[in-house]
């Protein structure tokens, strides 16, 4: 029996040091070797160039790389400074362990810890405190390691895990910090140098300790020398080289653009991602960078205190350039609100999406339109809306109305397409700012009453430069993963039409005619470029806003000024105030991709127009001119003021242009004998109506012309004699008789169809 206990108990203590053996060759697990809470995030510009790196899981900046991506300087610097046995040790240094234990219980504390390469990457991984036994633990564990890894792959774990101060874990980090270049191009003296920094990151900072870390680099230095890693003249020759450290300052390009992109990411996808290579065109947006400030310096004085502009690509919808404000850093102009995406009132901008829709339900380039003091019904009640420059230009063509962005036509087109439409245009373009239904904006949606961003324009106008396609825009190339893989960055956003071809070329014709502009910006406009460019500007109510967003074939520009508390600018439209910077940093983008001329795609017609009537020309009209229709649009009847001799000779047309009216002194100019109109059965029945116009001969002085529908009085009108009138089925016969000194005058008629 006694026996028998002794061989048990010899057996339990043989089986436990079986087992304490065998426990020095279980492997670590793979998952405490992942790189992953240890790697930083880099945004890079489309090239590769760094943007912003953002702190790993562990505080700090950190990109992976192989051996073979490191100086082989830096691999023998490492082994000679801080385990010159590496290579022969089981992953203890027994003997150091020896000496390390005799001195810490002379001390009675951890004194000396006598830390292998291999022990430092365990501390690393588990991060224990400085105990006797965890001190036991990190020795089992670095034997079980080495058992693990091979001693290439322990030494590539502790390259890229230790910290070499100032957040820089990892080599790679480290040499693009100190040295702003990659650690395959370290030099052996800025090896040794960086080799110094682990032994004790904090007090061998190389910014706060420069001449200690130069001291313990001379001495890891010699001790290559000793360890015959370098032979005697290049160790001479690496004592002598000086070691220029790059400035401390952080590198933090393009702030709004990324933060912009983090905030693309789910939160719960970063800690997988190592590298994010955006759209950014680094070099095109420090120009913008400068520009905005440049332009800002002159613009100040008048109440402009920020600006913002996004460039994009017209082809890809790569956003090349995002600039948020004049300087992120600046608190006091609330320098970190990001201007490209913060909502606020568009102005004019949004004109070109309501004369879009107008033509693609029937109206031209050529169709006249009444610039008049007009009341329009709004939810708040009647709306009289204003121009810039506070008066009004009586009866023009649409190409007029929208290239000086005269309001009182726009909410005329709006009201007879109604509300909705513009509404639900703008949803498919991506405007997410209309959160109230249509009825709360109104016809006052087409002047800007709504929010909208810097970026959904941009969106917009290069729908428009596609001639109508519109695609999202694409702010990631693509994404490599903490494990070396590489993804394709955003799903590109299926291109959906969302103008015809025929109505987006004539928009672009018509904000691309500096002539058409000339009215309202003069012959000197900064929106006149020499090559081939459409632009658009816009101020919001009380001049708090002004934009200019425009486009060539292949980039599409789009600029914001003003302040962001809103503080209104003093008399500074979108002309005079982002006019000017639109204009630089389209001349730049397009210096860097030109793409000639805009397309003209198949269905475009040009016809001779008479430039008062808008329609075909008579033998007696006068400045004739051409225009751009859809085909199957252009005009089929020629102008009726041209077919009867003048009873007091030249006539004044509505809009100042000498024109020919009938004997009886008076006619109607619109609409014209035997149009036949059909009413939309989607829009509502008070947005369905037409615009009576009649002309006066110039003899004739008066302030009133009365409207006569099938007989009964309607209405009338002063100076320029246009009357809206709400459509209904049937046929009528209209007529327009004046009352003036030079007594009573009467239109010839004018029958008309509605149909249902």
């Amino acid at each position: 029996m006694k026996h028998r206990r002794r061989w048990l108990a010899a057996a339990a203590a043989g089986a436990l040091l079986l087992a304490a053996l065998g426990s020095l060759y279980w492997p670590i697990p793979k998952k405490r070797l992942d790189p992953g809470p240890v790697v930083s995030l880099r945004i890079t510009d489309r090239d590769g160039g760094l943007l912003r790196e953002v702190l790993s899981d562990e505080g700090g900046r950190c990109r992976w790389v192989g051996l073979a991506d490191i100086s082989p300087f830096l691999l023998q610097a490492t082994v000679s400074s801080e385990d010159k046995s590496f290579f022969s040790h089981p992953g203890i240094d027994v003997a150091a362990v020896a000496r390390a234990f005799f001195q810490n219980l002379r001390g009675r504390r951890i004194v000396s810890g006598a830390s292998t390469i291999t022990q430092q990457v365990i501390r690393n991984i588990w991060r224990f405190r400085r105990t006797v036994p965890a001190k036991i633990r990190e020795a089992w564990l670095a034997v079980r390691l080495d058992h693990t890894l091979s001693k290439e792959g322990i030494l590539l774990q502790y390259l890229n895990r230790i910290s070499y101060g100032n957040q820089a874990f990892g080599i790679e980090a480290a040499s693009r910090l100190y040295f702003d270049k990659p650690s395959s191009g370290l030099s052996l003296a800025e090896s040794a140098f960086l080799a110094a920094v682990p032994r004790a990151p904090t007090v061998l900072n190389p910014y706060r300790a420069f001449a200690g870390v130069k001291r313990r680099q001379e001495e890891i230095l010699r001790r290559m020398h000793g360890l015959g890693y370098v032979d005697a003249a290049a160790l001479e020759r690496a004592l002598r080289e000086p070691i220029g450290l790059r400035p401390a300052a952080e590198r933090f390009r393009a702030p709004h653009f990324c933060d912009w992109i983090l905030s693309r990411v789910p939160t719960d996808e970063r800690p997988r991602i190592a590298e994010i290579r955006t759209t950014l065109d680094a070099g095109l947006q420090a120009k913008v960078e400068a520009l905005i400030r440049n332009s800002l310096a002159r613009l100040e004085r008048k109440g402009v205190t920020n600006a913002a502009a996004v460039v994009m690509d017209n082809v890809s919808g790569d956003v090349l350039a995002m600039a948020g404000s004049r300087d992120f850093f600046d608190a006091g102009h609330d320098g970190q609100v990001n201007g490209a995406l913060a909502p606020r009132q568009p102005g004019s901008t949004l004109k070109p999406i309501t004369y879009g829709l107008g033509l693609e339900r029937g109206l031209t380039a050529a169709t006249i339109l009444e610039d008049d003091p007009t009341p329009f019904a709004t939810p708040g009640g009647a709306f009289t809306p204003e121009n810039y420059d506070e008066s009004f230009h009586g009866a023009i063509r649409l190409r007029s109305a929208l290239a000086s962005s005269y309001n009182v036509p726009a909410v005329a087109v709006l009201q007879a397409l109604g509300p909705d439409l513009l509404y639900a245009k703008l949803r498919e373009l991506g405007f997410a700012g209309l959160k109230q239904p249509p009825g709360f904006y109104g016809v006052g949606l087409t002047l800007g009453n709504a929010e909208a961003t810097l970026l959904e324009l941009v969106r917009a106008y290069a729908a428009l430069a596609r001639e109508g396609v519109y695609r999202g825009e694409r702010s990631i190339l693509r994404t490599t993963g903490k494990d070396g893989k590489i993804r394709e960055g955003e799903p590109p956003v299926p291109p959906r039409r969302v103008f015809t071809s025929v109505s987006a070329y004539i928009i672009t014709s018509i904000l691309s005619d500096r002539d058409a502009r000339i009215p309202s910006f003069g012959y000197l406009s900064p929106l006149n470029l020499p090559f081939a460019a459409a632009a658009k500007t816009g101020t919001s109510k009380d001049f708090r806003d002004n934009w200019t967003i425009g486009y060539t074939p292949s980039v599409t520009v789009g600029v914001w000024a003003g302040d962001f508390s809103g503080k209104p600018m003093q008399s500074v439209s979108g002309v005079t105030g982002a006019g000017p910077l639109f204009r630089d940093i389209l001349q730049l983008a397009a210096a860097e991709r030109p793409a000639g001329s805009f397309v003209e795609p198949a269905g475009i017609v040009r016809a001779e127009i008479c430039p008062l009537s808008g329609l075909r020309p008579g033998p007696r009209c006068a400045g004739i001119i051409r225009e751009v229709f859809a085909a199957g649009t252009e005009p089929d009847k020629t102008c009726p003021l041209t077919h009867a001799q003048a009873a007091s000779g030249a006539g004044r047309g509505p809009a100042g242009v000498g024109t020919h009216v009938p004997a009886s002194g008076l006619a109607v100019l619109s609409p014209a004998d035997g149009d036949v109109f059909k009413l939309d059965p989607v829009l509502r029945g008070e947005f369905q109506s037409i615009r009576l116009r009649a002309v006066l001969a110039e003899g004739f002085r008066t302030g009133v012309v009365e409207w006569w529908v099938n007989g009964e009085k309607i209405g009338e009108s002063g100076p320029p004699y246009g009357l809206a009138w709400r459509l209904k089925p049937g046929s009528y016969t209209i007529k327009a008789r004046a009352r003036s000194d030079s007594g009573p005058a009467e239109s010839p008629p004018v029958r008309i169809t509605v149909l249902s």
